[in-house]
């Protein structure tokens, strides 16, 4: 993410593995199940204790950052079975998958800020766990370096599709960044996307108005601001003016549906969206 210093972790990061491993102790933990998540924090690990504090705020992000884990995953399973051989993590955090991953032959390649992907790597020697086989770490100075350029240099080959999961990242970016990014995962033929981003406050319910005030207060407290809004309608546009011509966009309604939780009331429009685009041809 940008505007982190040099040498600390994304504090953004830190809370959405909290919120995975807290997950494993919920009622729902059957919705994402991650082994490691636990593991992966030490110290800083959540306690089952920690549920009975949640309130409705703290549920609705929890619920989200699972579904969408669940989702971008089921959907990856998807172009596996296709073929897809190759796995690209923006903006990683302290995701684990490339610690479960489940597939032989398929290569995770692994990419954030320089300082995050230090201190993940700590975490992972820390738990007594040993780094991935089959993954390939890409610290990428967004400011600095090119993504394109760090990811040919760490092997990822353009000419085959790769899977993007790039969750919990693009409402820190400015547009010309998103774009920048969704402009070069289309120009690789057969590549797709997942990503998550939210909607602006004049195009939200009341109730999710009220969220997107909420939340967007506690990131800009702790110095990472969202930055990016996006809308449905022209986003689906400028996916495909770019070449993807496959997009499946879910809202939170959506989303509950998908998981047979039913949708509370009123929730249709509370502006947050996991998105997929695929460039088939």
């Amino acid at each position: 993410m940008t505007g982190m210093e040099d040498a600390t972790p994304s504090r953004t990061a830190l809370r959405v593995a909290r919120l995975r491993a807290l997950h494993q102790f919920s009622p729902q933990a059957a919705l994402f199940r991650d082994p490691y998540a636990l593991a992966i924090l030490g110290e800083a690990a959540p306690n089952a204790g920690e549920l009975s504090q949640e309130d409705e705020h703290g549920r609705r992000m929890r619920l989200f950052v699972a579904s969408r884990a669940r989702l971008a995953e089921d959907w990856l399973a998807a172009a596996v079975r296709r073929g897809v051989r190759q796995v690209v993590v923006l903006g990683a955090g302290l995701d684990t998958f490339a610690l479960r991953n489940p597939y032989p032959g398929v290569t995770v390649f692994e990419v954030d800020h320089p300082a995050t992907q230090a201190w993940k790597r700590q975490r992972i020697a820390e738990a007594g766990l040993a780094e991935p086989a089959g993954a390939a770490f890409v610290p990428v100075n967004f400011e600095r370096q090119s993504l394109a350029g760090e990811l040919a240099a760490a092997g990822l080959n353009t000419t085959e599709p790769s899977f993007f999961i790039w969750l919990g990242v693009v409402p820190y970016l400015t547009r010309e960044a998103i774009f920048t990014t969704l402009d070069y995962i289309a120009g690789i033929p057969g590549s797709e996307v997942v990503f998550d981003y939210s909607e602006p406050a004049g195009n939200r319910d009341a109730a999710g108005q009220a969220t997107l005030a909420f939340y967007a207060a506690r990131v800009a407290a702790i110095g990472e601001p969202w930055i990016s809004f996006l809308v449905p309608d022209e986003l689906a546009k400028s996916l495909a003016d770019l070449g993807f011509d496959e997009i499946e966009d879910l809202d939170n309604g959506d989303i509950a549906v998908r998981f047979a939780r039913t949708p509370e009331a009123g929730r249709r429009n509370s502006g947050g969206h996991i998105l997929r685009a695929r460039r088939s041809v």
